[in-house]
C-alpha cells in the first residue's frame, strides 16, 4: 500500500505542475503540451555571466499581457503548487522578495524554461532561501516563450516584497 500511495502523490505531484518558482523553483518535471511556441523577447543586449542572452520582458506593465499571465498560471499547473495567487503552497511563494537565483528577466525566464538543474549547469548558485526547497523542472516543452513571458508579466504585477528591489 505505500509503494501505491507513493506513486499516486508523486502522479498527482507530476499532473499539478509547478512552472513558476520565481522566489526558488521547486517541483517535478512536468510533461509537454500543445503550446504554439512564439519569439522570445527581445534581447535587451550580450550576454550574462553565465553566458544567456540577456532579455527584457516586453509585456511589463502590460495589462492585456497580465490578464492573459493570470489565466495562464492557472491552466498551466502555476497556481497548483505556488497557491492560486502566488503567495505559495506546496511550493514557495512567487510575489515576495526571496529570489533564490535573483530577480531579473534573464534568470527567471531561463529558471521557467530551462530548470534549476540547468540554471545550476550554468553556474547560478542558491543566494536566496524558502521554507520548501526542491527543483523548478524546465518547462519549455510545457509554454511557449511568448506566454512564460506573460506568466512572468503577471507575476510581477501581483509582487508583494520591498518596492526597492524591483529591477525590472
Amino acid at each position: 500500500m505505500k509503494v501505491r500511495t507513493t506513486s499516486l502523490l508523486l502522479a498527482a505531484t507530476t499532473a499539478a505542475g509547478c512552472l513558476l518558482a520565481l522566489a526558488s523553483g521547486h517541483a517535478v518535471r512536468a510533461q509537454g503540451t500543445d503550446a504554439k511556441p512564439a519569439a522570445a523577447a527581445p534581447a535587451a543586449g550580450g550576454k550574462n555571466e553565465h553566458g544567456l542572452d540577456i532579455v527584457k520582458n516586453p509585456y511589463t506593465d502590460n495589462a492585456e499581457a497580465i490578464a492573459k499571465g493570470k489565466d495562464l498560471f492557472v491552466s498551466k499547473a502555476c497556481s497548483g503548487c505556488h497557491g492560486a495567487g502566488g503567495g505559495g503552497g506546496m511550493c514557495p511563494p512567487v510575489i515576495n522578495d526571496t529570489w533564490v537565483y535573483g530577480s531579473d528577466d534573464t534568470t527567471l525566464f531561463n529558471l521557467v524554461k530551462l530548470g534549476s538543474t540547468a540554471m545550476q549547469a550554468k553556474g547560478y548558485s542558491r543566494i536566496g532561501h524558502e521554507k520548501v526547497v526542491g527543483d523548478m523542472p524546465p518547462f519549455e516543452s510545457v509554454v511557449s516563450d511568448d506566454e512564460l513571458w506573460k506568466i512572468l508579466a503577471f507575476v510581477r504585477s501581483k509582487y508583494a516584497g520591498d518596492p526597492a528591489e524591483k529591477n525590472w
